[in-house]
């Protein structure tokens, strides 16, 4: 999210950058617009890339409280606490904050500590008023508008080029990569429009029939956080206040991100927004030289509670999803019925790379498309990582929309093009803000209620997954029928399970289950429309189809205890009986689900709302398959960001260093487990210690990119299993205590170095699991391009292996010395580096290992080349015993290494592993492991058989409840259309209304003109019919055929519906 914490920067320089060119850095001044523009263009279509970080700032903490407080309490309260602390060299004082938010009681303090020790912190959490004290961050954003080189498309006179360079180097592209506006008319359509003018986003959502049915989002009060918006902007009418949370003295947006974003909501001529009648609240929150605070935006958020905001756009994110003081104030503000509309991430197309706060339960999250209905390759994808290992990710992001190429409003007039989740989450901010204005009973309007419209209503698009798109595309029509029928209950997200159902339920539905296999555990949110806290009454009821050989399968349900804020988990965990060991089929049933909430004090119920909810689930299931083809991947001992510091697995890849993404099957080792998939393998996931499972079921666990450390029980276990038959393949990655320290980073503020907690793979711990057979891996660090068995091969930032049985086969590959480029900046080539090794273990009936050196060739994340084949010949060995001969009869096949030749690596003296690690704990001297944790247990539920079918599609099946599309009608209009004709040079960019005004309210001259010219036209008319009639009597009578008396209709108008 935000918080970011690289909580600095990376030192730079020490290795050049893989497939980048090379950047002209400079910095922007505050006081200095960073665009160059044509005075005389009013339109430009930009790629925006978008970058954030953040960086703890020396000797400031954030002091939480349990409850909103005067300054002079908190103050107290604050002395109280330091006094115990009992150290007299401490001092501190409150950092003063002038903000519009000082005048009110807050729940937080910024206290400037120096030479605070932990014992003195502990001291203030003692305090029976505070909550939490975490240190103060500093946020970077960076900017940079590229022109896109399809501008032509869709601004036909812009000359405006805009562009800004940030002084930090880009650790990551966040926003689209090209933001073309116009593509082909149909998903494989041969034929394109080649010039056509340009429809605004509101319009392709028909915002316009709500337009014309009155509604324009009049008495929504919606906030924009972003870089602010000058005073006299001509595209805004109804700019209800504007404050600023930043250090520098100017509300005005100096790099008009802002803008943009409050143009998609709320424009009201040439670029028009959604909702040009909302009450818009800009909070200034990034200053020009695109930085914040944590602490800005805490202010910012509870003045946003204050003000009773109804709507809040959000396009920021990152990865930290574990930064409390956030994380904490995003529950309370949607707790107060803030509906919270955040970007889910340009990091896409890799999975696992959502952002926070958009992958909170209680916050839409929103994804971006381009206007031919395709994922944007730029927008993040789920699952959420928060519950790994242990768990499964939610369903993420909630809905997708326009993200590529729309239009909104310039910096200082005009309009312009960008591309992002950035741009994608206004679009929904702007049609939510519409949505709410359009219901009578603002009272069931609540960030659940609207989650659950917008889902309900989204149109799914084929072809696609569900962590890519969601629930679908937004359909504001649909959304708009539902929300006006609405009747307050609980959902579920995803509405249904259908392991059968491909591509859309991917991955469930890409592998079938079986007796004996690890439960497939599927999360599901549930969505409480009743209350902002809920409960579930009882316990969910599993009910099988008797018909439907539902008896076949067991289902674990775990839940919230408390739903809050408007929302709760439900994780499904479904296995195999005994009695279908060798049996196929199709298994249904539903799991039944009451959920309780508080009726609200003015409402007509007393006592408690009650909702059930039906989760229908189908599964298919297939007879055990052999040992051989079944692999167990470890995700237990994979350890990512948040919350410590773990390096990247190769070091070329200075802009993104952080390895956060999981490291799971279905994220960003998705392309392996498709890959081992189609081979005909059956992969499952080990998210418990080794000791929690079967291992005569499986054939091969396969351990990569390791950074945890293992149980002593662990080391015990394996080595029994291995000789029981198991194998083990394990690719490791990179461990040097003198790399770790070079690559530390920076903190420019407290001027300290904050060194990685491993390094690429925790090599160490991997040596003490294997080191029973003899074998061990090196600290050197190598890379370099070489072919192994005719196939080409690149070797990034791996080991090599130190040690191995010399009965083993051995490959080496002449490689760089990447260590000795780290830290001397030299290049040298070392030959013979042994990089993979196999092992028959000599016990009777024992399995084989397998070590490879290098995990970035499986690894999406930044993979170059791809080794699929090279797993495909190790599971053929590890499974069948069947050796390569590529690999046994290759020339590059070396004497096994004894360890003499390179040192053993050691753990890096005074790292901080075990503050985030499942088996360490901290002890005096150095940390021990902790006391082995006991297996996951699995309560199955007790089944209540239905002797019913089930029915036979389940998406369709499921809809909200009491909501009839059927009872809300729409009016008979029609849309204004413009017509199909390129822009004449010079012509203006307001080309869907006369002067680029939208009549009625927003141009009062105009309004008034109407009447005017309404009775002059009536009276053209009554005189040539009066003329008519005069002229008929003078003329001789004959006879002629009677006509039928016209009928005259009047025809009403609204004097608020925008003419579009």
């Amino acid at each position: 999210m935000l918080l970011l914490p690289v909580w600095i920067t990376m030192l730079a320089g020490f290795l050049p950058v893989v497939g980048m060119e090379p950047m002209t850095e400079g910095k922007s001044d505050p006081g200095q617009s960073p665009y160059m523009e044509s005075p005389n263009s009013n339109c430009s279509h930009l790629t925006l890339k978008l970058e954030f970080s953040s960086k703890v700032v020396e000797h400031e903490y954030i002091v939480a409280f349990t409850g909103y407080f005067s300054a002079k309490a908190r103050s107290l309260y604050i002395s109280s606490a330091l006094r115990n602390a009992r150290d007299g060299a401490l001092e501190w004082h409150i950092v003063p904050r002038e903000n519009p938010a000082s005048d009110f009681p807050s729940d937080f303090d910024l206290v400037h500590i120096r030479q605070a020790s932990p014992s003195s912190l502990l001291t203030l959490e003692d305090h029976p008023y505070i909550k939490r004290v975490t240190p103060q961050r500093k946020v970077f954003r960076s900017l940079k508008y590229i022109p896109s080189p399809e501008t032509a498309a869709s601004c036909n006179t812009t000359d405006k080029m805009q562009k800004w360079q940030s002084s930090r180097p880009f650790r990551r592209t966040s926003l689209s990569l090209a933001s073309g506006f116009w593509h082909s008319t149909g998903r494989h359509s041969s034929r394109r429009l080649l010039r056509a003018i340009p429809r605004h986003v509101a319009q392709i959502l028909q915002a316009d029939v709500l337009w014309q049915m009155g509604h324009t989002g009049s008495g929504v009060k919606v906030a924009v956080f972003d870089t602010g918006l000058s005073e006299k902007h001509p595209h805004f009418k109804n700019v209800k206040e504007r404050t600023n949370w930043t250090n520098e003295k100017t509300l005005d947006d100096g790099l008009g991100h802002g803008t943009f974003v409050a143009g998609v909501i709320a424009s009201m001529r040439e670029c028009q927004g959604f909702a040009p009648d909302s009450e818009l609240h800009i909070f200034r929150v990034f200053t020009n030289n695109q930085v914040s605070y944590t602490s800005w935006f805490l202010d910012a958020f509870n003045y946003a509670i204050l003000k009773k905001i109804d709507v809040l756009n959000l396009s920021i994110g990152g990865p930290d999803f574990m930064d409390h003081p956030f994380v904490d104030k995003v529950w309370e503000l949607t707790a107060n019925r803030v509906i919270m509309v955040s970007a889910i991430g340009n990091d896409g197309p890799l999975y696992g790379t959502l952002n926070n706060p958009a992958d909170q339960m209680d916050v839409i999250g929103v994804g971006g498309i381009d206007f031919e209905d395709n994922i944007a390759r730029f927008s993040s994808r789920g699952m959420t990582t928060w519950e790994l290992p242990g768990g499964y990710g939610r369903l993420k992001p909630d809905i997708v929309t326009y993200g590529s190429g729309v239009r909104g409003s310039g910096m200082k007039e005009g309009c312009r093009s960008l591309s992002g989740t950035s741009v994608a989450s206004p679009v929904v901010a702007g049609a939510v803000t519409l949505l709410a204005s359009t219901v009578l009973n603002r009272e069931l309007v609540n960030p659940a209620s609207m989650k659950q419209a917008l889902i309900a209503s989204a149109r799914r698009l084929p072809g696609v997954n569900m962590f890519e798109q969601g629930h679908g595309k937004l359909d504001l029509i649909r959304a708009y029928q539902i929300l006006n029928s609405y009747q307050p209950q609980a959902s579920l997200s995803p509405s249904y399970i259908d392991l059968t159902e491909c591509p859309y339920m991917w991955p469930y539905c890409s592998q079938p289950i079986y007796y004996g296999g690890m439960p497939t555990i599927v999360n599901v949110t549930i969505l409480n429309g009743m209350g902002v806290t809920g409960r579930i009454l009882d316990k969910p009821i599993w009910q099988p189809y008797l018909p439907q050989n539902g008896d076949y399968i067991d289902v674990a349900v775990s839940y919230s205890s408390v739903l809050w804020p408007w929302a709760g988990y439900l994780a499904v965990s479904i296995s195999v009986g005994k009695k279908a060991a060798s049996w196929e089929g199709i298994a249904q049933g539903h799991i039944m689900v009451t959920v309780a909430s508080p009726a609200e004090n003015d409402s007509e119920v007393e006592g408690e709302l009650t909702s059930t909810v039906k989760l229908p689930i189908k599964v298919k299931i297939v007879q055990t398959p052999p040992r051989s083809k079944r692999v167990l991947w470890d995700q237990y001992h994979n350890l990512r960001y948040p919350p410590g510091y773990f390096p990247r697995d190769n070091l070329r890849m200075k802009n993104d260093p952080l390895d956060w993404n999981g490291d799971h099957i279905h994220t960003n080792f998705r392309d392996m487990y498709q890959h081992l998939r189609s081979m005909g393998y059956f992969v499952e996931v080990l998210g418990a210690p080794i000791t929690c499972f079967d291992a005569s079921q499986y054939g091969t666990l396969l351990m990569v990119d390791s950074e945890e450390e293992y149980f002593p029980e662990e080391i015990t276990k394996l080595r029994r299993d291995i000789d029981n038959g198991l194998s083990l393949i394990i690719f490791s990655d990179w461990y040097n205590t003198s790399v770790m320290r070079k690559v530390k980073f920076y903190d420019e503020n407290t001027r300290q170095w904050w060194m990685p907690d491993t390094g690429g793979a925790n090599v160490p711990a991997l040596n003490d699991l294997i080191s029973v057979w003899g074998m061990a891996f090196s600290d050197g660090l190598y890379e370099g391009d070489f072919t192994l068995a005719d196939h080409d091969m690149y070797y990034a930032s791996g080991c090599s292996i130190a040690r191995f049985p010399e009965d083993g086969i051995v490959i080496a590959k002449n490689l760089k010395d990447q260590g000795l480029e780290v830290l001397k900046q030299e290049t040298t080539v070392v030959e013979n580096v042994p990089i993979l090794g196999l092992y028959q273990t000599p016990s009777d009936g024992g399995g084989r290992i397998v070590l490879y050196g290098d995990s970035n060739c499986l690894d999406d994340s930044h993979r170059q080349k791809e080794c699929f084949w090279l797993l495909d010949a190790l599971l053929q060995y590890t499974s069948y015993s069947m050796t390569p001969p590529s690999l046994s009869h290759s020339h590059s096949r070396m004497q096994p290494p004894t360890g003499t030749e390179h040192p053993m690596p050691q753990r890096l003296e005074g790292n901080h592993l075990y503050r985030y690690s499942k088996v360490l704990e901290a002890n005096l001297g150095n940390p021990k492991p902790r006391p082995l944790p006991a297996c996951p247990h699995l309560s199955w539920a007790k089944p209540q058989p239905l002797n019913e079918t089930a029915p036979s599609n389940l998406w369709k099946h499921q809809k909200l409840l009491s909501v009839d599309l059927d009872k809300v009608a729409l009016p008979n209009v029609r849309s204004y259309r413009p017509q199909v004709r390129p822009l004449s040079p010079g012509e203006s960019g307001a080309w869907d209304i006369p002067g680029g005004i939208m009549p009625g309210r927003y141009n009062q001259e105009v309004g008034q003109t109407i009447p005017v010219f309404a009775f002059l036209g009536a009276m053209v008319v009554l005189s040539f019919f009066v003329v008519q009639l005069t002229k008929a009597r003078s003329k001789p009578k004959r006879r002629k055929p009677r006509i039928k008396r016209p009928t005259y209709l009047q025809q009403t108008t609204s004097g608020k519906t925008p003419t579009v």
